[in-house]
């Protein structure tokens, strides 16, 4: 398989058409080997229009739906991020490949020696993967820059609003099947925050997500 070709087409037929404009992450995308965080079962489905299964139920995004994150969050050199589900390291090494540093949380201890492994390989050395339950995030490196939240939630919790800095930004995907809303939030201020729903799509839903109190008559 010519896998230059086949990452060609990728950002060129799938992502760019999906309006993923920003140079940058087009550039990224060509970049960073998406290959050689793929199990070996699926490496030719690479850079397919389709969710790959990296096992323990998981599942990498659709390059498409990774190209507009990227494009909403416009990660700088300065910016520090928190990530929440680890997968297979690939979004990590992306975010990594323009942030200052990157922690990466996964719950599955399977997903964290893959995603270790995956990263320590591929020589990315500014992201740490940390082995736990990261829906409510990690305070101890709050306030990020950044948080990226990799699988499906009802809501966001308050409690990852609260870890980001002024001028901060979060991405998460809200709702529930069979449509949920990629959304960005902006801390303004100190307590205040711009929402954007930036596309409708449906993704996993994150392990051990919160789930809204049922009202009882």
């Amino acid at each position: 398989m010519n896998f230059e070709k086949a990452r060609f087409n990728m950002v060129e037929q799938q992502i760019r058409p999906w309006e993923v404009l920003d140079q940058d992450v087009l550039d990224l995308l060509m970049t960073v080997k998406r290959e050689e965080f793929v199990p070996a079962a699926y490496r030719e489905l690479a850079f397919a229009d389709v969710e790959i299964p990296i096992g323990c139920g998981q599942v990498m995004l659709k390059p498409v739906i990774e190209g507009k994150i990227l494009q909403a969050l416009r990660v700088t050199k300065s910016d520090t991020v928190l990530e929440i589900g680890a997968g297979s390291g690939w979004f990590a090494a992306l975010l990594a490949a323009r942030a200052e540093w990157v922690r990466t949380m996964e719950i599955e201890p399977e997903m964290v020696k893959l995603a270790s492994a995956n990263l320590e390989r591929n020589g990315v050395q500014n992201v740490v993967v940390v082995d736990g339950d990261g829906v409510q995030g990690w305070s101890g490196r709050a306030p990020y820059d950044v948080i990226v939240v990799s699988g499906g939630l009802p809501f966001v919790p308050q409690s990852l609003l609260e870890q980001l800095k002024v001028g901060g930004r979060l991405f998460a995907f809200v709702g529930e099947a069979p449509v949920m809303k990629a959304r960005l939030i902006t801390c303004e201020a100190e307590g205040r925050f711009r929402t954007e729903d930036v596309f409708e799509t449906v993704v996993p839903m994150l392990e051990n997500a919160p789930q809204r109190e049922a009202f009882s008559f």
